[in-house]
């Protein structure tokens, strides 16, 4: 028996004999095409594209995707697809290169994907999956390669694989695959997105596994605890299947949870918001029981087109998000641009320490064509609904002003138009840095709202890289320094009376709702899947026990002390999930 720890990306047990399948990483060579072949190329070129299109709205018309969950995630590969700008591009490769079309197809795309690996931001560089999905999807109308064979199964099976596309996963027939293991990807993957919404419980970031592994062996995938074992023994699987039996139960009290409020036991009511990046994200917000889009991320315009985003660009994916959410809150980010986060279409000198260099809110107070171009946007899109604007990165007061100055400059220009908009948008900043924590009480009488990120606050203060695996171990949020950075933040917005949300991924934890609650906190901006257990977690506690638990924190001198006291008590809530 053998037992590898990951990441569970979709909770849940599956005990099946393992299919082990490869990526159908294809490499292309370069190939030289004479002059008159170019039109045929290009006409193939455009064939695949027509193809993939028609492939992936049957692919999300599914019966088993209803309610468009996984309709939203392949909204984007349509989009990608869709796109003029990067269609020509791709034509214009094969016309100046003389290269055949899936070299020009696979050239253009991996020179995407690796742009985005390159990005210091998991929500980011796990895009680069989609590319490759992409990529793969097109070279198999191009090369004309056979269906894999986990289209074809008639046993039950989970499958292990390096890593897996959004479209290899979408394609699983739920009846035959119980569960997925994959070497490589991360919690925040589209793939990962895909299999919670299928119900596939799936681990991620496995390491070297696939390689030693017999096609006969009978393997338990645990989505819960992110743990894989091959060959267990007859008492291991036993008390698998009895887990089993105890986690299908408690995904379908949390399916009940869907349309009922997030309310505690003492008829507290806490707001739960969901982050996305794409506007079709924001239906998935909502089928999980979301109240409206608390961190909407807007580089990804930027990131994945292959020129600049217009005015109209930016309005037309505002919109979409505010359609689905007319009368809540739909937070926008300004573009959190710079250092290792930039388009292909814009290029700067490497920066030694990006992290701390240009980017964020110092980034667009530098380049404010394209902020401008951003708050325009925003501003026409603010008529439509409950549209707030966040500043990321604020680290003082003079940034904030700063940014604050050129929004009204904007509002003036519109002015001049005629152009409707909200002149009281509000106004919020995020809080994620130490500056900005420990001077919170100057920026709150200059901020409609809050928002903090735990993820970097908690990077900047422990001087931790997130991403680092060396110290990687280190970053934790039951830091006493992080509880107390937090209280600080959480009492100063209260006593200047705007609101406050907690947007990083501290928010999604169950394991620290009750301290967030007890400090405070009433409003949470999550991952959409995590929507649910997070508000069975709200519904099953009281205001006072929450109080209770945040003043013994207090107390605590030990990230262990502290991260044990957080575990037991949602232990209690959730036995058996944690």
């Amino acid at each position: 028996m053998e037992i590898r720890k990951g990441i569970g990306v979709s909770p849940g047990i599956a005990i099946a004999r393992c299919m082990v399948i490869d990526s159908k990483d294809y490499r292309i060579p370069r190939r030289s095409i004479l002059d008159s072949q170019r039109a045929k190329e290009i006409l193939r070129v455009r064939r695949a594209f027509a193809i993939a299109i028609k492939d992936l709205t049957d692919l999300s018309e599914r019966k088993h995707f209803e309610e468009g969950k996984i309709k939203d995630i392949f909204a984007v590969h349509m989009r990608f697809l869709r796109d003029k700008t990067f269609r020509k591009r791709i034509m214009d490769f094969i016309d100046k290169e003389r290269v055949t079309a899936e070299y020009a197809v696979s050239t253009i795309l991996r020179e995407i994907a690796s742009h985005f690996e390159g990005i210091d931001d998991p929500y980011i560089s796990e895009r680069a999956a989609d590319i490759y999905d992409i990529e793969r999807r097109l070279l198999v109308h191009l090369l004309g390669k056979v269906k894999e064979e986990v289209e074809h199964l008639r046993e039950e099976v989970v499958i292990m694989a390096h890593d897996l596309t959004p479209t290899q996963t979408a394609s699983f027939n739920r009846t035959f695959v119980k569960g997925f293991a994959t070497e490589a990807g991360g919690r925040t993957s589209h793939t990962a997105i895909i299999s919670k919404t299928m119900g596939i419980p799936a681990v991620v970031a496995l390491g070297d596994m696939t390689s030693g592994i017999n096609s006969e062996s009978i393997v338990i995938i645990d989505g819960n605890r992110g743990v894989v074992v091959i060959d267990p023994d007859e008492e291991t699987l036993k008390q698998y299947r009895n887990y089993a039996q105890q986690v299908s139960l408690f995904v379908h009290q949390l399916d009940e949870l869907r349309d009922k409020p997030a309310v505690t036991r003492d008829e507290v009511k806490v707001q739960l918001l969901g982050n996305i990046e794409f506007p079709e994200e924001s239906a998935m917000v909502r089928d999980k029981g979301g109240e409206g889009i608390g961190l909407y991320r807007t580089e990804f315009l930027y990131l994945y087109g292959g020129t600049e985003p217009t005015e109209e660009d930016h309005y037309q994916a505002y919109a979409q998000a505010v359609k689905v959410f007319p009368h809540e809150p739909v937070v926008i980010r300004t573009m959190d641009l710079g250092a290792d986060k930039l388009p292909q279409t814009i290029r700067q000198t490497p920066e030694a320490n990006p992290v701390l260099g240009l980017r964020s809110i110092r980034y667009c107070l530098q380049n404010l064509g394209l902020f401008k171009t951003q708050l325009r946007a925003i501003l026409r899109a603010s008529v439509l609904g409950d549209v707030r604007v966040m500043f990321p990165l604020i680290t003082n007061l003079q940034e904030l002003r700063q940014a604050k100055m050129i929004l009204r400059d904007v509002m003036e220009d519109l002015d001049e138009y005629a152009a409707p908009y909200n002149a009281k948008i509000p106004v919020g900043i995020m809080i994620e840095t130490p500056s900005s924590a420990l001077t919170s009480n100057y920026l709150a009488t200059e901020s409609d709202f809050f928002s903090i990120g735990t993820n970097d606050l908690i990077q900047y203060t422990l001087a931790v890289d997130r991403g680092n695996e060396h110290v990687s171990t280190l970053f934790s949020a039951a830091e006493p320094a992080i509880v107390r950075i937090l209280r600080s933040v959480i009492h100063d917005a209260g006593k200047a009376g705007i609101g406050l949300s907690i947007c990083g991924e501290v928010a999604s934890d169950p394991e620290y709702i009750m301290l967030l609650l007890g400090m405070g906190v009433r409003t949470l901006s999550l991952a959409p899947p995590m929507i649910p257990e997070i508000k069975k977690i709200i519904r099953s506690v009281s205001i006072e026990d929450c109080n209770m638990l945040a003043r013994r924190v207090a107390t605590l001198d030990s990230q262990r002390q502290i991260k044990n006291l957080l575990r037991d008590a949602a232990s209690q809530i959730l036995p058996g999930q944690l």
